[in-house]
């Protein structure tokens, strides 16, 4: 946690938790199902008996991972933010792992204070699928041409209209997004794939992945992406990448509320 955070001038608790989503259908609330957001307002207001509503940094879509969701919610009284998480550990089920937790003043909001966000997509290339990896990697055994998936990608970045890399039902009118790194870490037989942006719509990085993806097997050459963007079709793109290769890696505030929440060189 940096030691920049602003100091406290109210009751609002921001709250970092990291996640399993193989379980979930999802962060957000949604009736008769079980969600994360719904997991954490079901355990803090047993736990503070009183109702507590928690909003999210941003939803994560059915069986994607977070290595470091950001949430807030106010509260009339409780315990210290930093004992908080202690006693959370305790009561959360074993998917849903509290990180830290701080008070911030009542300015700041889990969602409309983000400066940027950063996903990692992990592909696992053996030839066979990785009992320990399975849950949370994407199996394309095989080469991948991972240099030419970089000049691929190097054709996203900036500011564009993703209108070909998101949903076609996604709801937002407004499809413009800038997108700053897209870089790839490659280990045996692993390569994983770190987008960071401005935000994401639907599906946006499952989509630019199974893209990339299908660029690094030969089935899409690297300098048709400019075309893909101008045509605002999502026809034109690749597959949507499986939900559990993808994971929330981090999110990032003003200074004055710390910067990344998690530490960019920390091995998680």
């Amino acid at each position: 946690m940096a030691d920049s955070i602003r100091e406290s001038r109210g009751n609002r608790i921001r709250l970092v938790v990291a996640y399993d989503g193989a379980g979930f259908h999802g962060f957000a609330r949604q009736d008769g199902l079980r969600t994360v957001q719904a997991t954490l307002e079901e355990t803090l207001t047993r736990m503070l008996s009183t109702p507590i509503e928690v909003h999210g940094s941003g939803r994560t879509d059915k069986g994607v991972h977070a290595r470091a969701q950001v949430v807030h919610f106010d509260l009339p009284y409780g315990p210290p933010a930093e004992r908080m998480v202690y006693v959370l550990r305790r009561r959360l089920p074993a998917d849903v792992i509290p990180l830290w937790a701080d008070q911030v003043d009542t300015g700041f909001h889990a969602r409309f204070s983000v400066v940027r966000k950063t996903y990692r997509y992990l592909l696992y290339r053996g030839a066979a699928p990785n009992l320990f990896l399975y849950r949370f990697s994407w199996h394309v055994p095989g080469v991948l041409a991972v240099e030419a998936m970089r000049e691929a990608a190097v054709h996203l970045l900036g500011r564009h209209d993703f209108t070909s890399f998101c949903a076609s039902a996604t709801p937002q009118e407004d499809k413009v997004r800038s997108l700053y790194r897209i870089d790839f870490v490659e280990s045996p037989n692993r390569l994983a794939i770190e987008v960071e942006g401005s935000g994401f719509l639907q599906y946006m990085v499952r989509i630019i992945v199974g893209t990339l993806v299908k660029v690094g097997q030969g089935r899409e050459a690297a300098d048709r992406i400019p075309a893909i963007l101008a045509a605002r079709d999502r026809r034109l793109a690749g597959e949507t990448a499986p939900p559990h290769g993808l994971c929330l890696w981090n999110v990032e505030y003003p200074p004055e509320y710390g910067g990344k929440v998690v530490d960019p060189e920390a091995d998680l």
